[in-house]
């Protein structure tokens, strides 16, 4: 593709809306300094100086569609509890709507803290409850998302699957049988529970340990003959249109029926790796709506994976440096 497609792409992300229904979550941070060890026990004792939350799981997800443009549409079901009052003023201080958030005195939301000192992640806390929806709320979620598709104009749906008990196989085929009825594609962020649920979708984004788990493969991941010939035969299985696993140091591959792709990893300074999987599936949802092939999708979303990886905790692509980077390593 030239520069002037490259802009005309992501210039086009402007007027796209994408449902994102999966997981919302509090990423909260102490930082602080660690100068002693506790006498009460062989640990650090931490003086922390800041704390802050932000948006993560489904919810970072929903941030990422943001920065590049588009306008996400947030579909979840979080506690009536503290941690949900934080979390609906955070997509209230980002300016994200809130439509499709159900609150529940039957659920917990889920908070995972991570305490950091001098660039170092020490420990991570998680508050959170993982059994599935009870069957009243799987029926509301099923009920927003067919409200959010008539209210809004879609033009692609994630499910970000943090097994936190938001997705159920029931849900996912609901949502998959409406979307696949109205032409929308459908992009899937997995998890080890619903792995086998999705069927039918367009685009489907396990990471390498998610893919061998969950297809129980024993194979040598180096061995790209092996990959592709374990990826092809899941496609099939399941009906996808694509199939992209991410592989960490070894970069991407992508799958459709006729054609695949290795991209290698990019070299970049990380940070911390935590979010990139979010970052990844939302361009990937954005270039696929804008009728991007296999090729530019995985390799756009690898780049944008890189650069995340680049700052510490989790936070959104910035658009500019995505586009940058296309112009400066795919561009023609």
């Amino acid at each position: 593709m030239t520069r002037n497609e490259f802009s005309q792409i992501f210039d086009g992300f402007d007027n796209m809306h994408i449902l994102v229904i999966g997981d919302v979550m509090i990423d909260s941070y102490l930082w602080g300094n660690v100068t002693r060890i506790s006498p009460e026990a062989p640990v650090p004792i931490i003086a922390t100086t800041q704390r802050e939350d932000r948006l993560g799981g489904a919810a970072n997800v929903a941030l990422n569609i943001q920065s590049l443009g588009a306008t996400p549409i947030l579909c979840s079901v979080v506690g009536k509890d503290d941690a949900g009052t934080i979390l609906r003023d955070l997509l209230k201080e980002r300016n994200l709507p809130s439509d499709g958030i159900i609150a529940s005195s039957k659920r917990k939301t889920t908070v995972k803290t991570r305490i950091i000192s001098q660039n170092q992640h020490l420990l991570r806390v998680d508050e959170e409850e993982d059994k599935a929806l009870s069957t009243d709320l799987e029926q509301k979620l099923q009920q927003h998302i067919a409200d959010l598709l008539e209210k809004f104009k879609i033009d692609a749906i994630i499910f970000e699957d943090y097994d936190k008990g938001t997705l159920t196989p029931a849900s996912i085929s609901y949502a998959v049988n409406l979307a696949n009825d109205k032409g929308i594609p459908v992009l899937v962020d997995p998890k080890k529970r619903n792995y086998n649920d999705y069927r039918q979708v367009t685009f489907f984004k396990p990471n390498l340990k998610e893919f061998f788990e969950g297809c129980k493969l024993e194979i040598n991941a180096d061995d790209q003959t092996e990959m592709l010939k374990a990826g092809k035969a899941f496609l099939m299985e399941q009906e996808f249109d694509q199939l992209m696993v991410t592989m960490a140091r070894r970069g991407v591959m992508i799958i459709d029926k006729q054609s695949h792709h290795f991209i290698p990893a990019e070299i970049r300074n990380i940070a911390d790796v935590s979010g990139a999987g979010d970052t990844v599936i939302s361009v990937s949802a954005l270039c696929l709506a804008s009728g991007l092939e296999p090729f530019y999708i995985a390799s756009i979303a690898n780049m944008a994976g890189g650069l995340v990886c680049e700052y510490p905790g989790v936070v959104p692509i910035d658009k500019q440096e995505l586009l940058n980077e296309c112009l400066i390593k795919l561009a023609k």
